[in-house]
């Protein structure tokens, strides 16, 4: 199990060293921060333009700048952005808990809903339960996550009045972006449980379960839910990884003061600091969370350690 761990491990800081390199890279091919900073300020000539690249650390060759990046990660030190100079550790230490929040919670409700739905359809195939939570489902996926957003704000803000549209202030300002996107990946993950443990109950070994006088809920929870497992987890840590990359509209629309918000005033603004700094998170979230999902192959299913 060790050398299994030692292995995924090495794997992942490989993948954040190609991530970073990479969005480093991008982001410089974005536009000179300097010549932005600057519009609007009338005559400006070369030598205030070298001035203002020197101030902002921008002056230095790319890589001596990445890897000034990379040891900033290992301190939690990001620089300052660009705009107004606030350290970029500290709006991130603002930012991340509130996408933290947002994500866990739509992943852990979809989660605990889904599995029921998905069996109780998978258990009553072809019947009026499979057939409603199919159609229920399907309607789900149809809805395109912006516009559900500005439905809800419209039914719910606009219209009664309940809820309000947008920012973050108590638990009411948390229920429209959480159920926005909580619905359409329960809706996904319903079908996925359902197909998982459809070709998992024609086994022979739940046969041979049921024989033996085990109760149905045994059956399906502890011996069927187990063995289909595997692509049910590497499914929901991939989605997560979507979910981190679709919030960023959501919280946009909501104004939900998370790194979504955060990433997209960065881009506006061509803050190098900002952005590097917020991607690269995501990132070391996205491949930390894969990294977990490897681990539970390992406890799952002991033959993935030898691979």
């Amino acid at each position: 199990m060790a050398n299994f761990l030692m292995k995924r491990f090495l794997q992942a800081i490989f993948v954040l060293l190609v991530v970073t390199l990479i969005v480093a890279f991008a982001i410089r091919l974005t536009g000179d921060p300097a010549l932005m900073l600057t519009q609007g300020a009338g005559s400006v000539t070369e030598a205030d333009l070298m001035m203002i690249r020197e101030a902002l650390g921008i002056n230095k060759p790319f890589f001596v700048q990445y890897f000034d990046f990379l040891k900033g990660i290992f301190t939690f030190d990001f620089g300052r952005s660009f705009m107004g100079g606030t350290s970029v550790s500290y709006l991130i230490s603002k930012s991340l808990p509130a996408t933290l929040m947002l994500a866990a919670t739509v992943m852990f409700v979809s989660i605990i809903i889904s599995i029921p739905l998905g069996i109780k359809a998978a258990v009553s195939k072809g019947k009026w339960a499979d057939q409603t939570i199919r159609i229920v489902s399907l309607i789900g996926l149809s809805f395109p996550n912006f516009w559900l957003a500005l439905m809800l704000v419209l039914i719910f803000s606009i219209w009664l009045q309940w809820l309000p549209p947008s920012g973050m202030d108590g638990f009411a300002s948390f229920l429209m972006p959480a159920f926005t996107m909580a619905i359409i990946l329960t809706a996904t993950n319903v079908r996925l449980v359902r197909s998982s443990m459809l070709e998992t109950l024609q086994a022979q070994y739940i046969m041979v379960a049921r024989a033996k006088g085990l109760s149905e809920n045994t059956v399906l929870y502890k011996h069927a839910l187990r063995n289909c497992a595997i692509p049910l987890i590497t499914y929901f840590g991939l989605q997560f990884g979507g979910l981190l990359g679709g919030i960023v509209v959501i919280e946009r629309v909501f104004n939900w003061p998370g790194l979504g918000t955060l990433a997209f005033d960065a881009v506006s603004g061509r803050d190098y600091p900002v952005l590097q700094a917020v991607i690269t998170i995501l990132s070391m979230l996205i491949v930390g969370v894969n990294l977990l999902v490897d681990i539970a192959y390992g406890l799952i299913d002991p033959r993935i350690r030898t691979e």
